[in-house]
């Protein structure tokens, strides 16, 4: 494991002052799906999972962020690791490149490409070579040791604000009664507004599924969903990194980040005749990525 000189020694007294601070300040708005498809906000604790080989470090960082609120779940490697995920999903991964066997510059990716979750790679050195790998292999944040553990917990926190994406349910308020026969008249059109066709697919904006031409459900994550909702929204019109990070996870590009490129790779796969050619998510040389629609899209307001 990389050398992480001092950090304990360095933390100790700033994480026992802080252990009393408010825990409500971390818990997070996260997605629900209720039965008709919509989605609901509720208040849940922010779920961590601490991969790291350190014993110490992961008790301090572990008693850290459980006094303040988080629910932390801890893994040495590859396979605990692995085996954490299968269990629960975590919110956030703390990810110490230095593992023994499989390093966790390649598990970041391997998480980017499977699961829409943060993820902030620790580093032992603060190398900047070690921040610009773990950018492009799709991290969310980087931190070097030393650091303090305030830092970091404003950086979890900062990272699951990215993820959060609550819509309120198209019904949360009473509409008067007047308009209701109105509403209901309108609602099989606005229903079939709500499909985009995607040539293969076929995206319904209101229930987040895309399924295929059989009427299959595609699995979609979160992100992807936002993704495609952005494009869908602006067709034809090209898109920098900047914007798309900036519209659908409120930060801006770093030059080293991929996690756009990394995302749009795998909705090619699920929305393309030919993922290696595609025509519906396009690449602009120079400047990012365009929509280019099969039918025209007017549905989604910008």
């Amino acid at each position: 494991m990389l050398a992480i000189q001092g950090f304990a020694d360095e933390n100790i007294a700033s994480i026992s002052k802080n252990q009393s601070d408010d825990s409500a300040s971390v818990n997070s708005n996260s997605n629900a799906n209720s039965s008709d498809g919509r989605v609901k906000i509720v208040a849940t604790a922010v779920n961590v999972l601490i991969v790291d080989d350190d014993p110490d470090i992961r008790e301090l960082l572990s008693d850290y962020l459980s006094d303040n609120g988080f629910v932390v779940a801890t893994a040495i490697d590859a396979d605990s690791m692995h085996e954490r995920i299968e269990k629960v999903v975590p919110d956030v991964v703390l990810m110490d490149i230095g593992l023994p066997g499989e390093d966790g510059l390649s598990l970041t990716r391997y998480l980017r490409e499977r699961l829409d979750i943060g993820v902030i790679v620790i580093s032992g050195a603060g190398d900047t070579i070690d921040r610009i790998v773990g950018l492009e292999v799709g991290a969310d944040d980087f931190i070097a040791k030393p650091f303090d553990p305030r830092e970091l917990r404003a950086r979890i926190k900062s990272v699951v604000r990215r993820y959060q994406r609550p819509t309120p349910e198209a019904d949360s308020t009473i509409e008067p009664s007047a308009q209701n026969k109105s509403s209901a008249s309108k609602k099989s059109t606005q229903d079939e507004e709500e499909k985009v066709n995607l040539g293969l697919s076929i995206l319904n904006l209101q229930t987040r599924q895309l399924h295929n031409t059989d009427g299959a459900e595609i699995p979609l994550t979160a992100m992807e969903f936002e993704l495609l909702k952005t494009f869908i929204s602006r067709p034809n019109r090209p898109m920098t990194r900047d914007q798309l990070l900036n519209i659908t996870q409120n930060r801006d590009w770093d030059p080293y980040d991929r996690s756009i490129d990394i995302r749009i790779t795998r909705l090619r796969r699920k929305i393309e005749l030919d993922p290696g050619k595609p025509q519906i998510l396009r690449t602009v040389r120079g400047v990012g990525y365009m929509f280019v629609p099969v039918t025209p899209v007017t549905s989604v307001a910008e």
